[in-house]
């Protein structure tokens, strides 16, 4: 995207941090005239797997005829890439000039960059007709930006630790706030532990919970997908998704039944699951004869799920290559890698000033071979070629790697959120 006044501006704000609250981020969509009126919206949070359902339900609604927007978080290589309507990724250059509309507005509030950025999506996607947009939270859900929507249908996906210092060091703590986005009254989807079931049902929501209420069965196809079928009240559905894991089944889950609750039939469930595409999440790219296995595992859940999907192709051991923000529980996820690592490269994302230094993550991987490298081109480097290896951790790490494999230009700004 090219650089411009206004986004250099954007990016900088990323500086400023994280602001939990709904004040700011609601007078910003006041002064822009509150587009978020003009289309319906559902909130999709969790922990780990909310992009991969958000995206499977938007491509679901899509295939349903709907003009349906989809706001995501964090982009890989592009800034466009956190706006699609009806499939499509927003031109850069509408996204440019919305955002020299917003910014005034959000310099008089004083909002922060994913303010900015969720008001921008709003706005976006009402000039663009959207009719319903499929919005993935941000932090938490209760102090999040995007939870100043009121949205028609709400999906949380699941709850583990992480982001513990603003979100609570306990399960339990970010089960309560990841229920904010949850409205009394209204249908909303989640598969979290059947544990923390009672701390979300007291928003008072109509929930359905993986498990209890929608019933899975999944058949694996290898680096196909899965083909599923789903037991809900009063029906069952099945369908294929190309989400790899066991995680990817059950992501697609929520989004089928998500889209179920809104009322969408069979056939355009069948479509949009098996037309959706998530990158950067257990996708194989080649690389000098062989193939590179990115994913954003970046805390212990998402590795033991990275592990699960690998063990489900058939992978034993294999060259891990990883990089991680420093504020992670990197000795989590080296616990869980440990297991399918031949050998593992440890790396950095070169434009994200949270990155760990490799050698402070070094220490986690003691008794394993480990090459030390400055940069993601050094990383790719090292690899044997004709091989297979798995790249995982930050995806701000996934967001510089991606581009070196597919041969394109990477953006250059910092990258914080």
């Amino acid at each position: 995207m090219t650089p411009t006044a206004d986004l250099e501006w954007l990016f900088a704000r990323q500086r400023f941090g994280v602001h939990p609250g709904l004040s700011r981020v609601r007078a910003l969509l006041a002064r822009l005239g509150d587009p978020q009126e003009n289309f319906r919206a559902v909130l999709v949070g969790g922990t780990n797997g909310k992009g991969s359902t958000a995206a499977t339900l938007a491509s679901i609604l899509t295939a349903a005829g709907e003009r349906a927007g989809l706001f995501t978080s964090p982009h890989l290589t592009r800034f466009s890439e956190r706006f699609v309507v009806a499939g499509r990724e927003c031109s850069p250059e509408a996204v440019r000039e919305a955002l020299g509309r917003v910014r005034p507005q959000a310099e008089a509030e004083g909002a922060s960059f994913f303010e900015i950025v969720t008001a921008l999506g709003c706005l976006l996607f009402a000039e663009a007709g959207g009719r319903v947009a499929v919005m993935e939270v941000g932090l938490g859900g209760r102090l999040d930006a995007t939870n100043v929507l009121d949205p028609v249908l709400s999906v949380v996906t699941g709850v583990a630790l992480d982001h513990t210092a603003i979100l609570g060091d306990t399960r339990e703590a970010i089960a309560g706030e990841k229920a904010g986005i949850l409205r009394a009254g209204r249908p909303a989807v989640t598969g979290v532990d059947a544990d923390l079931l009672p701390l979300l049902e007291t928003r008072g929501a109509d929930l359905w919970a993986l498990g209890r209420e929608v019933a899975l069965e999944t058949a694996p196809l290898g680096w196909d997908g899965w083909d599923v079928r789903l037991r809900l009240p009063g029906t069952a559905l099945s369908f294929h998704t190309p989400l790899l894991g066991e995680h990817g089944a059950r992501n697609a889950s929520l989004a089928a039944a998500a889209a179920h609750r809104l009322g969408v039939g069979e056939g355009a469930i069948r479509a949009g699951t098996a037309g959706v595409r998530w990158p950067g999440r257990l996708e194989a790219l080649p690389w000098r004869g062989g193939r590179v296995l990115l994913d954003g595992a970046h805390n212990p859940d998402g590795a033991r799920a990275l592990v699960a999907a690998l063990r489900g192709l058939g992978l034993d051991r294999l060259p891990v290559v990883f990089g991680s923000a420093a504020d992670k529980d990197v000795a989590g996820v080296a616990a869980a890698l440990r297991e399918v690592a031949s050998e593992v490269i440890l790396t950095r994302a070169v434009l994200s000033p949270r990155a760990a230094d490799p050698a402070d993550l070094a220490p986690h991987f003691e008794g394993l071979n480990v090459h030390l490298t400055d940069s993601p081109e050094a990383a790719l480097d090292l690899l044997p070629p004709g091989g297979l290896a798995a790249l995982c951790g930050s995806l701000y790490l996934i967001g510089e790697v991606r581009p070196l494999l597919l041969g394109e230009a990477g953006e250059e700004w910092e990258r914080w959120q």
